[in-house]
């Protein structure tokens, strides 16, 4: 695959990222502030495809792994991120809850519970390693791809509640990690046919871009400083519809800016993605505490240096951990944390998924 196709894949990914960290950004400042900022109305407009995109393009790669015997493919696709997911989730629930909060017995029964429920907002790297898993066990049964497609729509469809927030997630996610294996060839011809004809796509992702606000903010939309309701984008169904259109329109977007020289820091943060996405909490817990000590409580500027310091502490901790040299095992796999007769190599959470 040529480099101009993953670029538009690494320039999705940030678009992806940049969303997932303003979204908490804007939600924690809320719950401080009692507030609402213009960053609560770009994620408000995100909502249907925020996390839809970033599971879609996770499962972009997955044909080109998923026939690898079982080994190899969970040494690649379960145990890459359950690994970054152990470390990651031992580092917050230790720092916020034993060192913090000063409870080692809420710590220690929180790392407990970690490992059959997602933690916190790493909850998105617990459900990768289980949707390789379950993808994997579908293709040795041969289930057949559109027969999977369907049943996980009507999973996403029925707003499963269970209590359970790995099967709520799994319910409500899995058909968009799958649909991103499946669509993939088109995908990849959508984004081509992007770069080729600028002017026709720029129409399309404005007629989107129309439609999808007029289904967000309908009647029933309703915001609070830490809470959004879509109005009919909410529905069953449409809801799914939109989540893969406004996919779709991410691809499209980030293969127009691909064009743009100026725009490759977000491609190269992208291909940073999960980076960003395991360390970016705790840098935005920390400095929303400082600014608002320091009297900075207009929730505008407050979420934007949030979020500029959420986004650039974790690439600063990767850049001082590459010139050092210590502390590799935050962001690259060791030797020891793969499976026994799987190929060894330096497997980070920087590299595109495959």
């Amino acid at each position: 695959m040529d480099k101009a196709r993953l670029n538009w894949v690494d320039m999705a990914k940030g678009l992806s990222i940049f969303l997932v960290v303003t979204m908490y950004c804007a939600a924690s400042v809320g719950e401080d502030t009692g507030q609402t900022g213009f960053l609560h109305w770009t994620i408000a407009f995100a909502m249907p495809f925020r996390m839809p995109e970033f599971f879609l393009l996770s499962g972009l790669f997955l044909s080109k792994v998923i026939e690898r015997p079982w080994r190899a493919f969970a040494d690649r696709r379960v145990l890459h991120y359950a690994y970054f997911y152990a470390v990651w989730a031992i580092i917050h629930i230790l720092f916020k809850e034993a060192l913090i909060g000063r409870d080692p017995s809420g710590a220690a029964a929180s790392l407990a519970l970690a490992v059959v429920e997602p933690y916190g907002v790493l909850w998105f790297i617990y459900m990768l390693a289980v949707f390789g898993l379950v993808a994997k066990f579908l293709q040795e049964v041969k289930a057949p791809q559109w027969g999977v497609l369907a049943v996980a729509a009507i999973l996403q469809m029925a707003s499963i509640k269970t209590g359970s927030y790995l099967v709520d997630q799994f319910a409500e996610y899995f058909v968009y990690f799958y649909a991103g294996a499946v669509f993939a060839p088109r995908l990849f011809a959508l984004a081509d046919w992007t770069a080729s004809h600028v002017a026709a796509a720029l129409g399309v992702l404005l007629v989107w871009a129309v439609v999808n606000a007029l289904m967000v903010f309908s009647p029933g939309f309703r915001m609070d400083p830490v809470h959004i309701e879509m109005g009919w984008g909410a529905l069953p169904g449409i809801h799914l519809i939109l989540a893969l259109a406004g996919a779709a329109a991410i691809c499209m977007l980030a293969a127009l800016l691909t064009r743009l020289p100026f725009m490759d820091w977000l491609r190269w943060m992208g291909g940073k993605s999960l980076v960003i996405y395991v360390a970016f909490v705790l840098p935005m817990g920390i400095a929303r505490i400082i600014l608002l000590r320091l009297g900075i409580e207009e929730p505008n500027v407050l979420s934007l240096l949030t979020m500029a310091v959420a986004i650039v502490s974790p690439l600063v901790l990767w850049w001082l951990v590459q010139k050092i040299g210590f502390g590799k095992f935050l962001f690259e796999r060791p030797g020891w944390a793969h499976l026994p007769g799987s190929r060894v190599r330096p497997t980070t959470n920087t590299a595109p998924a495959e």
